[in-house]
């Protein structure tokens, strides 16, 4: 006899399943956190703090496992503050990294000049490190042209706007270069007298480093107090939250948020430089 029952069909799709779809969506999200919060993550330069080698304006990529992981080391700094490390590391001089203030969940950009157990002062805008001035030697002035995100705003660079011959405003930046101890050298911007150029002698606690903008002259950095947006002096070593290594693009400001206008609003000649500082020997 035949059954009289018919085979069972597949029920038709009738539309996504959306809770697969978020499933693939929540995944997606926790792989990118996690990837920012232990490889690597974007940073955009906000001010000018780190000039000459850093505009505004400029995006890097920053590594989060140089110094080993902590609590500054997940994105949104959600974790509780810490001092306990992961792997940890320590910076050497010259390396640029991202630094949390004590008092602020925020991402600063400075530049190791003082490692553990060192003495460091600054004397006259000049690093002494251990009782040993760091040099600093003159080089030709830097040529900026002036833009949106670097306006050569007249407060911060007295003196130093010019109009060039092709008729478009410059800024003129007196640069010096620097050279630390392991051979580490950089460009730095020193053009007035200003209080952070003098700060007594301190030694470095274990486990902290001494961090300064390249551009001396506006940074608030391990040389100001908190109170003024500074570092407040020495950072600890887990408030560090990874290293800078190249820049991946840079834009003038000229760009609005239709994404055809970034091109034209590219910088040339930024794009993949690398941010780890030449070595030129080991100093003694």
């Amino acid at each position: 006899m035949t059954d009289p029952t018919p085979p069972a069909t597949p029920r038709e799709q009738t539309g996504p399943d959306w809770l697969v779809e978020l499933r693939g969506l929540v995944l997606m999200l926790a792989a990118v956190i996690t990837f920012h919060s232990l490889v690597a993550k974007p940073f955009y330069i906000p001010s000018i703090s780190m000039m000459p080698n850093l505009l505004v304006g400029d995006r890097l990529v920053v590594s989060k496992y140089p110094y080993g992981w902590s609590w500054v080391s997940a994105s949104f700094h959600v974790l509780p503050r810490s001092h306990v490390r992961l792997f940890p590391a320590t910076p050497e001089y010259g390396d640029i990294v991202i630094a949390v203030p004590p008092n602020r969940d925020e991402d600063y950009i400075k530049r190791v000049v003082a490692l553990p157990g060192d003495r460091i002062a600054v004397v006259g805008g000049q690093i002494v490190l251990n009782g040993k001035p760091v040099p600093q030697v003159p080089q030709a002035p830097l040529i900026l042209p002036i833009d949106a995100n670097q306006p050569c705003d007249p407060d911060d660079f007295p003196g130093l706007r010019f109009r060039g011959p092709d008729g478009r405003g410059y800024c003129e930046l007196p640069i010096y270069r620097e050279t630390m101890p392991n051979g580490a050298t950089y460009r730095i911007i020193d053009h007035r007298d200003e209080p952070l150029d003098h700060y007594p002698e301190i030694r470095v606690p274990a486990g902290h480093v001494f961090l300064m903008g390249d551009n001396r002259d506006n940074s608030a950095d391990s040389r100001a107090p908190i109170e003024s947006n500074g570092l407040g002096g020495p950072v600890p070593l887990s408030s560090i939250g990874g290293r800078a290594e190249f820049i991946t693009f840079s834009l003038d400001g000229s760009e609005t948020w239709n994404p055809l206008s970034w091109w034209n609003a590219l910088r040339s000649g930024r794009a993949w430089t690398r941010l780890r500082p030449m070595i030129v020997g080991q100093r003694h």
